[in-house]
């Protein structure tokens, strides 16, 4: 490899901020395009991530390593280690039907993982997934007015009071639909109920988008406007 003199190819300002740190040295300036880790660009890695945190999140709520294995057509040794590996349970949140652990989810950046467990592992509602699949677009968890949200065919009398029901925790965020311009509550209708019935303003909420048109429109005119759970 030919050597290049600094001083032609590098401006001058910048050249004196390198040899603070490293005058006189030999110096290998990466070219951008070094060859990626294993699994990064094809997404692979990526997906064994998500995949090995839902199996920690279904173990810590009660599927065995047997209930495991037959699911993700794994040995119970690969179970085992996914649940006790420790590059995963360090620092790791580990999913909660809670208003706080979807916020610690979505500051990782990984939301849609918090709806799924919230889906399948405390609602039990599987055919409930396509309403909530990995093509949508999620935004939240933010403090959402009630008053936005549609409540065509809700009637407080479908309910059990506030008093007797146990699904009306407040401590769960809202799944909240946006399509054509309205917002829609599909899934959480009885907490949605309770919520009008204590006459509450505004709720930590997150807002799940279908199409790339909806995501534009809703960015257009509350994108800027809603105020997020969690956040300074």
């Amino acid at each position: 490899m030919k050597y290049e003199n600094a001083s032609d190819l590098i401006p001058e300002e910048l050249l004196r901020e390198i040899q603070k740190y490293a005058a006189g040295k030999l110096l290998y300036i990466p070219s951008g395009d070094e060859k990626r880790a294993w699994g990064e660009a094809s997404g692979y890695r990526d997906q064994l991530q998500r995949r090995n945190r839902m199996i920690q999140n279904k173990y810590a709520h009660g599927l065995t390593v047997s209930e495991l294995a037959d699911e993700y057509f794994l040995s119970l040794d690969s179970i085992k280690k996914i649940i006790y590996l420790k590059k995963y349970n360090n620092g790791h949140v580990t999913y909660a039907p809670t208003i706080d652990s979807a916020v610690q989810y979505a500051n990782l950046g990984i939301l849609e993982e918090w709806i799924q467990c919230y889906l399948q592992l405390t609602r039990k509602a599987e055919s409930n997934l396509r309403e909530f699949g990995k093509d949508h677009l999620y935004f939240g968890v933010v403090k959402f007015p009630l008053r936005l949200i549609r409540m065509d065919g809700i009637k407080g009398d479908q309910f059990q009071s506030e008093e007797d029901s146990g699904q009306t925790s407040a401590g769960l965020p809202l799944l909240i639909q946006y399509e054509q311009g309205n917002f829609y509550c599909t899934e959480q209708k009885e907490i949605l109920v309770v919520l009008k019935q204590r006459k509450v303003n505004a709720y930590p909420t997150i807002i799940v988008l279908k199409e790339s048109a909806d995501y534009k429109h809703f960015m257009k005119f509350y994108g800027t406007v809603l105020f997020f759970v969690g956040k300074a």
